[in-house]
């Protein structure tokens, strides 16, 4: 089916859910479930209001719960778990992998842990524990503890005897599976065998032969970030973790990976207005109301900032009423230019490519950039303000307070994200306040400040 038929079917589906949990008809439920991934089943649970989200939740098979908790962001996880009990969670998590259980235990009920856990061999409790261990934003996190390895001095045969085994006892091949690990006797990564090689080549060929060592290993305590920017760069489909001599730990595989890259675009664009990816839009209208009342203070101050400055000027606005009208002007054009540098100098930060070998030559550049528009823009809105209310000074007045704006925003827009990193503040989400307030505040008084000085 075409990407596009596809989509327009999936979205009747949901309408079709929607509808028949309006009417209450939970076998026609059941049978739109059936034909809905877990992840467009989290994205539906998302979409309907709190209270529908029980009854919606009780007809999802339990087969698959455990992958749509791992879909669902952290307040909806969090209201799904409550609403279900210990023994279906359990049924439910029993078809997880270890790393997927380590990113929910910490919403899940201590008792449910407890008894998941007594409910493993040896084994698994053993790959558990090595995930569980490290925090979820790093290598270690993301990694699935159980990576198939082999030692470099076995033949190629041997590889595929040991593959068919490790089918045979764990009733499929790990997922995503594009190479072995390569070990040593003390359990030391020293590079990766290729599946295309080991179905391709003779069987008598050893794995040292054929081994390819380039391929670096990820520490484990490497970033998740900086793990989806390898996977990126380097064309991934997984990749293996180390300790801090190089003994392997595990694997991570682009599913994760990719998991990781929607956190941070959803990071991104919800951190501009001071919310949180996982943020619930059917949350609690109080909880709500609660935490946007945070970021709308602070607005709030930097407003009245911005007022005080005009405050200071409120004879020359009442003497010369066009300074009114054109102020918002130079003040917007100096936010819009320093939030093009914000974003930029943001992602530059978040890529490792702004540091101090480059920082100064980004500065300088920024800045003639922000002296060659504002010199282009000057003139353009210094002929309109003439035109438009005949005053030769106060269109000379507003070019130069524009270039001034301008180059506050190139020179905000460059510093204010490093400062904010260096103080252990993220960027993408206090940037854009700071910003404007520096733009509005420098942009009002330096076209208010112009004007009392040389037109009254």
């Amino acid at each position: 089916m075409p990407l596009k038929q596809y989509d327009q079917h999936q979205a009747d589906l949901r309408d079709l859910l929607h509808e028949a949990l309006g009417k209450g008809s939970s076998q026609a439920v059941k049978k739109i479930l059936d034909e809905l991934h877990p992840a467009e089943i989290a994205d539906t649970l998302e979409a309907l209001p709190r209270e529908l989200r029980p009854r919606l939740w009780q007809s999802v098979p339990v087969k698959l719960k455990g992958e749509v908790l791992l879909e669902a962001h952290k307040e909806v996880r969090k209201q799904l778990i409550d609403n279900s009990d210990e023994e279906e969670l359990l049924v439910a998590l029993a078809t997880l992998q270890m790393d997927e259980l380590a990113d929910l235990d910490a919403q899940l009920p201590l008792s449910v842990v407890d008894a998941m856990v007594k409910a493993m061999d040896s084994q698994h409790r053993e790959r558990y524990d090595a995930v569980r261990v490290y925090p979820d934003d790093t290598a270690g996190g993301l990694m699935d503890a159980d990576a198939a390895a082999v030692r470099g001095d076995v033949s190629l045969k041997a590889v595929r005897r040991y593959m068919r085994r490790l089918r045979v006892r764990l009733g499929k091949l790990p997922e995503h599976l594009d190479s072995l690990m390569v070990v040593d006797r003390n359990n030391t990564y020293l590079g990766i065998l290729r599946l295309s090689d080991i179905i391709s080549l003779e069987s008598t060929t050893t794995v040292r032969e054929v081994m390819k060592t380039d391929v670096a290993a990820i520490p484990v305590m490497t970033s998740a970030n900086k793990v989806a920017r390898l996977f990126e760069d380097q064309d991934l489909t997984s990749a293996a973790v180390v300790g801090e001599t190089g003994r392997l730990l595990g694997r991570i595989t682009i599913d994760d990976v990719v998991n990781v890259m929607r956190g941070e675009a959803e990071h991104e664009v919800m951190s501009r207005v001071g919310l949180t990816e996982s943020t619930d839009m059917f949350a609690p209208i109080f909880r709500s109301a609660t935490r946007r009342a945070v970021w709308l203070g602070i607005n709030m101050v930097t407003a009245f900032v911005a007022a005080w400055v005009i405050g200071l000027f409120d004879g020359s606005i009442e003497k010369i009423v066009a300074l009114a009208v054109l102020m918002p002007v130079v003040a917007s054009m100096g936010g819009v230019a320093g939030n093009q540098t914000l974003t930029l100098v943001t992602r530059g930060l978040a890529l490792e490519q702004v540091g101090k070998s480059n920082v100064r030559r980004l500065l300088w550049r920024e800045l003639a950039l922000g002296l060659l528009n504002g010199i282009f823009w000057a003139l353009v809105v210094a002929v309109v303000a003439v035109l438009w209310f005949k005053d030769m000074h106060l269109g000379l007045i507003f070019g130069v307070a524009l270039i001034l704006n301008l180059l506050t925003g190139a020179l905000a827009g460059t510093l204010v994200p490093m400062v904010l990193q260096r103080l252990g503040i993220d960027p993408a989400l206090a940037g854009g306040v700071v910003l404007t307030t520096a733009t509005d505040v420098v942009g009002f008084f330096s076209f208010l400040g112009l004007a009392t000085l040389f037109l009254l």
